[in-house]
């Protein structure tokens, strides 16, 4: 209850003050109150879910400072409701909640960004930070919180879908094109170098084939642009039906095929047709009445340079990563040592991107970077030993 209402019956202490989840669960969904003082172990978890509450609440105002809108209002809805949490553990608490206790790690990490970045990844590890919440199996949380989170998690991840989907395309080829460069260019450094040639040989064939895969890379993205851009305007419709309707013969009206190829319904279709060739002009039904058709440009250097610049971002994304495993060798190390040190720096990448994967898609970032780890690392343990196998055939 509000500090500030006021009742006309005096409410026993046993009954005073309305959880602050009421409106959203019926009595039988509240938390039992505790008929004995709180053990420590209770006060402490109580008041390290009230510091946590406070931080994800701050994050969501931080989040909502950066954007406008659907967006800023679901966000400030988010934190309300966080907040509504604190009043329970506060509640709760009583006397016991004492000065507020450092959040969590995760919380901190979580406004850190929210301050300096509000970006997508904010948004993934806030969805993760909800699905991992504990009130579902505490007593002291009311199923009505419980519940809330899980619908928090679903809110989260909705807005992070649309940060998602506006850099789906860059970040996918970003991760492939790296990812590629460090498998293939680790492999073949690992199979030349277990063939027993020198460093030289090991460091020009990792160059070559830095320069090969990027320039592959690039062109296969500029084709694949490219062909995409063709598709789609050879599916565009024409504007045809503008000019050769006037002189189209009235028995024979072969423009009905045209709008039901479009998927127009038979009725629309020749209604369609009849505005086309002049026979009338009606706007009785207007869902039968379609806008006229205008003529669409399209700017042809636009799309080249969408293809040219799509296949200069995989060249360069190939190459950062195909330059790794050949850093020990340009600064003059060789032997084993070279080969660990490159292992190790392709491990690190590999571990990097993985996580960054994870966090985007709301799980695990350590299962991710360990995942692309030991795809990597296999790849290149198993050219490693053809490249022993070679060797030895060879000698």
């Amino acid at each position: 209850m509000h500090p500030h209402a006021k009742s006309s019956h005096p409410t026993p202490p046993a009954q005073e003050a309305a959880s602050p989840e009421e409106p959203l669960a019926s009595p039988a969904e509240e938390a039992p109150a505790p008929k004995t003082s709180p053990s420590s172990s209770d006060i402490k978890r109580w008041r390290q879910y009230l510091a946590d509450e406070r931080a994800e609440a701050a994050v969501y105002r931080q989040l909502a400072q950066r954007r406008d809108g659907e967006e800023r209002q679901i966000l400030l809805a988010l934190a309300d409701a966080e907040g509504r949490h604190e009043a329970h553990w506060i509640k709760l608490l009583g006397e016991h909640a004492g000065m507020p206790r450092v959040a969590s790690t995760r919380s901190r990490m979580l406004g850190f960004l929210a301050r300096n970045f509000g970006s997508v990844f904010v948004l993934a590890l806030a969805q993760r930070a909800e699905s991992r919440s504990p009130y579902a199996k505490d007593l002291a949380a009311t199923r009505a919180m419980a519940a809330d989170e899980q619908i928090h998690e679903e809110v989260v991840r909705a807005l992070a879908t649309r940060g998602r989907n506006r850099l789906s395309g860059t970040f996918r080829a970003a991760v492939f094109g790296a990812n590629d460069g460090l498998v293939s260019n680790l492999s073949l450094v690992m199979g030349m170098a277990a063939t027993g040639v020198p460093a030289a040989v090991v460091l020009f064939s990792g160059i070559a084939g830095l320069l090969a895969g990027a320039l592959s890379m690039g062109a296969g993205e500029y084709v694949s642009v490219r062909s995409q851009l063709e598709l789609l305007r050879a599916t565009r419709p024409t504007q045809a039906t503008l000019t050769a309707a006037p002189s189209l013969d009235l028995e024979h009206n072969e423009l009905v095929l045209v709008y039901l190829a479009r998927g127009m319904s038979h009725e629309a279709a020749e209604h369609r047709a009849a505005e086309r060739m002049g026979i009338f002009s009606c706007d009785c039904d207007p869902s039968l009445s379609l806008q006229p058709e205008e003529e669409e440009t399209v700017d042809e250097h636009e799309a080249i340079g969408s293809a040219w610049g799509a296949a200069l971002s995989s060249f360069c994304f190939f190459a950062s990563g195909a330059i790794v495993p050949i850093l020990p060798f340009i600064f003059g190390m060789t032997g084993f040592a070279a080969l660990a040190v490159a292992g190790t720096l392709v491990g690190i990448a590999l571990l990097s991107t993985g996580a960054v994967v994870g966090l985007l898609s709301g799980t695990s970032p350590l299962t991710r970077g360990l995942r692309q780890l030991a795809i990597g690392l296999g790849a290149a343990a198993a050219t490693y030993g053809l490249g022993l196998v070679f060797g030895a055939v060879i000698g």
